[in-house]
């Protein structure tokens, strides 16, 4: 076993467990945000982890573009599927208010004039 199958090892590894936390944090969270969160954030740098190992051990072969693509197009797409699952849970009201900070999409909370006495 030479370094560069370690290196893969501990990339497909480490990417692997990474997406297994995320499959847990989807599966135990309380609410839509919080599994959101566990299920784009760990799993995301999980998959990249588990792609640049697998791109490792393919060196020189024609597949590794299409792994290249593939973390491409997770990472831009990834965002927006968050984004848009968010902005849908608090819209339907899906929401635990007793977990949020500050609630930036209140109405009330972006209009001073509605908010004063």
């Amino acid at each position: 076993m030479n370094g560069l199958d370690i290196v893969t090892s501990v990339l497909i590894l480490s990417g692997s467990a990474l997406a297994l936390t995320a499959a847990i944090g989807v599966v135990r969270f309380p609410d839509t945000l919080s599994r959101m969160h566990a299920a784009t954030k760990p799993q995301v740098l999980g998959l990249l982890l588990v792609l640049a190992g697998a791109a490792i051990r393919l060196r020189g072969h024609s597949d590794v573009g299409m792994l290249i693509l593939t973390g491409m197009f997770t990472l831009v797409t990834a965002p927006v599927i968050a984004n848009r699952v968010g902005q849908l849970a608090y819209r339907e009201h899906n929401v635990r208010e007793d977990l949020l900070t500050t609630d930036e999409m209140d109405d009330s909370a972006a209009d001073p004039e509605v908010s004063s006495p």
